[in-house]
């Protein structure tokens, strides 16, 4: 019966082939865009997630200042920290893997007859550790030019390519204003970070370096903090916050003079961020479903009036209601199923070839497809049911009477 009933379905959608593809084009448009929607926006969290976590596993951040206040907001002043303060966090706190003041500066790289502008930063070799950021070529800081300031620098991809262009950097000096630096190893490339910053556009060199020769100052303005691994990064940071409160003389009531980042969070909160414009995105385009599914009901319900004479021989001859309905209802299902298989095509195809423009991951959700398969399905049997309905109650007399 169900097997005699599609034959029919699918040779009443062949009878017609002009109106019943217009018919499904608004469910092959609906369950094309929620899939491109639903994959690319799985693939830009994704995408957001690795870089964020290219920053540094288990990181956190401690800043002077309050931070951001506001949407573009200001940030707050604050007294700079010193390498003392580093020593004793990663002395006092419990689960770190490393700890890195960092101070920095931007200024003029310089290379022969070349030039660039970039950021020189001061840190020691746990920075690279807390980064997870290993050499292409050369060594790290030896540890006695870590405590002599000697001027020896780490360059990041940028500036090799900026200043050297093809040759081999190793042991070339570059001068950093009125500092002769020798280049002893190259960063392997980062990349954008999802700030839109370049990541390998700097100059690495020995913290006391940085301070004695450039800044003039012990300020120290960043301490970096690696977390062990299976250390909730909530409780360091918790541990931070109290100490550094002891230690700039902060009492109870008064407002934290620094900060403290966490990425995890910030992966948390931008992961969830992508997550609902994703949601919300998806939520739009399925209001094309909706078209589609309109448009079923509505040559649905052409089609009961085009084949009245017919309905009526049928009941006439002996065919029960339930049959007449389950007809016309199959028939509007089959509709939106053809739909939703071309949909899950186009879909996978614009969404394969948006991943690939925008140049992020293409993450197959195998979910989203069945999902957007059921749901057209059910679109026919929702919008096809009053159809159905409407025929299977005609009057045999008058449906013979029809012209």
């Amino acid at each position: 019966m169900i097997y005699e009933t599609i034959i029919l379905a699918l040779r009443e959608i062949r009878r017609n082939v002009m109106r019943s593809s217009l018919t499904v084009l608004g469910i092959v448009i609906g369950v094309a865009a929620v899939i491109t929607m639903v994959t690319l926006g799985g693939g830009a969290t994704a995408q957001v997630t690795a870089e964020i976590a290219s920053l540094g596993s288990n990181m956190l951040q401690v800043r002077p200042g309050q931070g951001m206040r506001g949407p573009g907001g200001v940030r707050s002043q604050a007294d700079m920290f010193e390498v003392e303060d580093a020593d004793i966090i990663s002395r006092e706190i419990f689960g770190l893997e490393a700890v890195a003041p960092m101070a920095s500066a931007g200024m003029q790289a310089i290379y022969g007859n070349k030039n660039w502008s970039t950021t020189v930063m001061g840190s020691i070799n746990d920075y690279l550790r807390i980064r997870d950021w290993p050499l292409e070529t050369g060594r790290e800081f030896a540890d006695d030019e870590l405590r002599s300031g000697k001027a020896v620098g780490i360059i990041g991809t940028t500036v090799r390519e900026q200043l050297f262009g093809d040759t081999d950097p190793l042991g070339a000096v570059i001068r950093i204003q009125k500092l002769s630096c020798r280049v002893i190893g190259v960063l392997e490339s980062k990349g954008q970070s999802s700030f839109g910053t370049d990541q390998d556009d700097f100059v690495l060199i020995p913290l006391r370096a940085f301070q004695r020769r450039i800044a003039g100052n012990t300020d120290v303005s960043n301490i970096y903090v690696s977390a062990q691994d299976g250390i909730s990064t909530t409780e360091i940071r918790e541990n931070i916050e109290r100490l550094m409160r002891e230690r700039r003389r902060i009492t109870a009531g008064e407002d934290d003079d620094f900060h403290v980042m966490d990425m995890q969070e910030i992966v948390s909160t931008m992961t969830g961020t992508t997550r609902i414009l994703t949601a919300l995105l998806a939520a739009v385009a399925a209001v094309s479903l909706l078209v589609g599914g309109i448009g079923i009901m509505n040559i649905m319900l052409v089609s009961v009036t085009e084949r009245t004479r017919e309905i009526g021989i049928r009941l006439a001859i002996g065919a029960l209601e339930r049959e007449v309905l389950m007809q016309f209802l199959i028939e509007a299902v089959v509709l939106s199923s053809f739909g939703g298989l071309f949909g899950i095509a186009l879909g996978l195809l614009a969404a394969a070839s948006g991943a690939y423009i925008l140049g992020m991951p293409f993450i197959l959700n195998p979910g989203i497809i069945v999902v957007a398969f059921l749901f057209s399905a059910a679109v026919g049997v929702v919008f096809g049911f009053f159809p159905a309905r409407q025929a299977a109650r005609l009057d045999p007399i008058e449906a013979l009477r029809h012209e």
